[in-house]
């Protein structure tokens, strides 16, 4: 079956884009494991589906390349407020997006009248240990909590942006083992839902170093729902102002927790290139 694709990335977390609205039904979970293969495919970390909604302006759905569903992903929301904004599907330059996490309010900024960045209102984050999920704290917060994965004992906290993650503070974010060590919290007997898991080194309290596993995906270059979990455990582990940079492989983010307890995120969304796949 043939369709129109676009491939974006956000911080070079890369996205194959199906509009829904125009093009035929398809196996996603299928099409997923298809188009994001490297080798074999376009490449890329999941993709998006722009898809109607009765709750708020738009609905969009994410899907792994591995074929699982996530639930929210921050990168992915920048790259599809774009492009639903410049294709003219939602005529605002700040409106709602139902998904998986909740409805979520992204905002264009404009630069001579073209969008320079894109500013994402991700709610407030979650920190009871049954709601992230984790095992064993019931409804108290997991902070600077114990976890042994494999031959070592770390640290971790605890968040969900709307899906789960586990942030754990090393001395060396470059240097780190994340592939061998990813893999194992992903899988972790803790975490019934499995999670995403940041590496994280404090440069200073307004700079962030972050390296991410993601569910689903294993090592990408970004994790903008992880750049949002990361300073909320900075913060909350007193290592960061509750504005922050964050470092990622592929570029910088701005993460804010306001005094209205949402996060605010802040980073680029570019459209990569257009085409036709047959699947």
């Amino acid at each position: 079956m043939k369709f129109n694709f676009t491939k974006l990335q956000g911080t070079g977390n890369d996205f194959v884009l199906i509009d829904c609205l125009k093009e035929p039904k398809l196996d996603y979970i299928g099409a997923a494991k298809a188009l994001c293969d490297r080798h074999y495919g376009i490449g890329a970390d999941g993709i998006l589906l722009v898809l109607p909604s009765d709750k708020a302006d738009i609905c969009m759905r994410i899907i792994n390349a591995d074929g699982s569903e996530a639930e929210m992903c921050g990168n992915g929301i920048r790259c599809f407020a774009r492009y639903v904004y410049e294709k003219g599907i939602v005529a605002k330059e700040e409106f709602t997006v139902e998904t998986g996490a909740g409805i979520l309010v992204p905002k264009m900024i404009l630069e001579n009248g073209r969008v320079s960045q894109v500013q994402v209102d991700m709610g407030e984050p979650i920190l009871e240990g049954d709601t992230i999920p984790v095992k064993g704290f019931g409804m108290n917060r997991v902070i600077s909590e114990s976890i042994t994965v494999k031959d070592r004992e770390f640290k971790m906290t605890c968040v969900s942006m709307g899906n789960p993650h586990c942030v754990v503070f090393v001395e060396d974010a470059e240097g780190f083992p994340i592939y061998e060590y990813g893999p194992l919290f992903e899988c972790h007997e803790k975490f019934p839902r499995k999670t995403n898991t940041e590496f994280v080194e404090v440069k200073d309290e307004s700079h962030l170093r972050m390296r991410v596993w993601e569910r689903g995906a294993a090592v990408t270059l970004a994790c903008g729902t992880g750049s949002c979990a990361t300073l909320t455990a900075a913060v909350l582990n007193g290592l960061a102002d509750r504005k922050a940079e964050i470092q990622l492989d592929g570029g910088k983010l701005q993460v804010e927790w306001a005094d209205n307890n949402h996060l605010y995120m802040t980073g680029p969304a570019e459209e990569v290139f257009t085409g036709v796949a047959d699947i």
